[in-house]
């Protein structure tokens, strides 16, 4: 009936092994087949997790804490490149004026 028109196996060698095609193709044997479908799978009765009031209530406060810890280390990188910032600002403005006072010979 429905035949696959692909090669099997391809060889590196450039030789194709051909499929092999039935011997008798009657309807006779095409009606043997069992044609039933498969049975369905059976979900389960309950669901893999079960939220309590209390287990909802502390997932509930470790995501607060997740959320006030991953705020606190953005702030404090936040902190430090501002920090960094102003130090090199202040380090520009004190070469700037050592190389003003170089230039006029002082």
């Amino acid at each position: 009936m429905l035949q696959p028109r692909i090669p099997a196996n391809p060889l590196p060698t450039g030789h194709v092994t051909p499929l092999v095609q039935p011997t008798a193709d009657t309807e006779a044997e095409v009606d043997k087949h069992d044609h039933t479908p498969a049975p369905a799978p059976v979900a389960p009765a309950r669901t893999a997790i079960q939220l309590t009031p209390g287990s909802a209530i502390a997932l509930a406060a470790g995501g607060g804490a997740v959320v006030l810890v991953v705020g606190a280390v953005l702030v404090s990188m936040l902190l430090a490149v501002a920090i960094t910032g102003v130090s090199i600002a202040v380090v520009a403005v004190v070469l700037r004026l050592l190389v003003r006072d170089m230039q006029k010979g002082r």
